[in-house]
């Protein structure tokens, strides 16, 4: 009896060691509800603090019919669109996967642009000296904590672009979100893209999927500005097969655009922009949209309502990091959104790492652990029953939030992160999966 009593105790220490080491491991899924002093993207923070229902009938509509065909479609065998069919199996275009074209290498643009990004320096001069400067040496050193499958890349290959459009079919999200500047304008680490455009929406169109805006901040950008955007990117690619129209409860089809950091503008002047009485309001002409602003503090859910915005999007992968990216506050937000009839569009990701290029941010870091850190935030964002969810990102490779396949990798001086134990396609096979689980999810919800 005593032996017995005495392997019971045994059995029981082993247990407790154990469940004390899974709840240890599991720590990064819950970070402090206390907002850090930094949030990813900080530096863009600034220093101080009668509507149409928007709500979407359906996601999955069909392409719209365009009158100019894409030039890549003509120039290759036509094929039907279909509603969710692609080569890669069912997709949705209730799930958004941002994207970037930033890249580049010497082969297609002369340079590297981005991998080599620069390390971004500490605003307090003395925490910068205790970190380095400088930036990265491509292509075995690139700005990442991974390394790409497809090495570092150009986003003028037409090889990346399809492979890109391959994967992104693969993870069942239908609409891909570009990062857009106006022509002749660039982040502060690139070149201008606005001339890919083109050959984006025509890959995108080859594999069934659809393309929204994501309008970022440059220089002078404000409301007038963003009109005149509006009007350049309908007039310019409204009739393409692939551009993403937003299918109303009132039945209407309208572009939608995301706007970032939309906060820097104040809502006085967004409503000139976005209220049917605005001095230059798109309300009811032929470049209405549905606009998705930006929600990072608690005060901008009032500002956006204020500036005539249809929505607000959390983008953020950091949960945590500000009030609107925390998934605690998610259904506080969608009751307000619901109370207000604007729609709630939060932002998952599959983890947060930029300390390759803010290397002084560790304290916002949120690790993978192994998939179960995305899948914890898809959760999240279904358990509130949005209409769309957002992935950060496919290929935001600075902040280590992609889903795009990547290796493991080790140099003389340098050990990438990786997906192992399990392969390169591992997040996208996780956002399929939870994809298809928000639509079987939805459709209980719509009964």
């Amino acid at each position: 009896m005593a032996r017995l009593r005495k392997k019971a105790c045994v059995a029981l220490i082993l247990f407790t060691l154990f469940v004390f080491g899974t709840l240890m491991g599991l720590r990064t899924l819950k970070p402090s509800d206390a907002l850090s002093d930094l949030a990813p993207g900080s530096e863009f923070l600034p220093m101080v603090g009668g509507k149409e229902e928007r709500r979407s009938a359906s996601q999955n509509a069909a392409a719209p019919q365009e009158r100019v065909r894409p030039a890549a479609a003509a120039a290759t065998h036509a094929r039907v669109v279909l509603p969710n069919a692609g080569p890669e199996g069912l997709i949705f275009y209730d799930v958004h996967i941002f994207y970037y074209v930033w890249y580049g290498t010497p082969h297609m643009d002369g340079r590297y642009l981005h991998w080599d990004h620069v390390l971004v320096p500490h605003w307090d001069p003395k925490i910068a000296a205790s970190y380095p400067r400088g930036r990265h040496l491509p292509p075995d050193d690139v700005g990442s904590s991974f390394y790409p499958e497809l090495n570092p890349y150009s986003s003028r290959d037409p090889d990346v672009l399809e492979s890109h459009m391959e994967q992104i079919g693969a993870s069942a999200a239908g609409v891909l979100v570009l990062s857009w500047y106006p022509p002749g304008l660039a982040d502060d680490n690139g070149e201008p893209t606005e001339d890919l455009v083109p050959a984006v929406l025509d890959a995108a169109y080859r594999h069934n999927l659809k393309v929204a805006f994501h309008i970022q901040p440059y220089r002078g950008r404000n409301d007038q500005s963003v009109h005149d955007n509006v009007k350049y990117i309908i007039d310019r690619y409204g009739d393409h097969g692939a551009f993403y129209k937003f299918t109303t409860s009132t039945g209407k089809s309208l572009p939608l655009f995301y706007v970032y950091d939309s906060y820097l503008t104040p809502p006085e002047s967004w409503s000139e922009l976005l209220t049917p009485a605005g001095s230059h309001s798109l309300r009811g002409s032929a470049y209405d949209a549905v606009f998705i602003a930006l929600i990072v503090e608690e005060r901008h859910k009032h500002d956006i309502l204020a500036g005539g915005f249809d929505g607000m999007y959390t983008y953020f992968a950091s949960n945590g990091f500000s009030f609107g990216s925390s998934h605690q506050n998610w259904k506080a937000i969608k009751a307000f959104c619901d109370g207000n009839n604007l729609l709630f569009i939060p932002g998952v990701g599959p983890g947060y790492v930029d300390t390759s290029i803010r290397p002084w941010n560790n304290h916002n870091t949120r690790n993978r652990v192994n998939g179960r850190y995305y899948e914890t935030a898809l959760q999240a964002a279904l358990n509130v029953r949005p209409d769309v969810v957002t992935i950060t990102s496919f290929n935001e490779w600075h902040e280590g939030t992609q889903i795009e396949r990547a290796v493991p990798k080790k140099t003389v001086t340098r050990v990438y992160l990786d997906y192992q134990p399990h392969g390169p396609e591992h997040y996208l096979e996780l956002t399929r999966r939870w994809a298809e689980q928000f639509n079987k999810e939805k459709e209980q919800w719509l009964m």
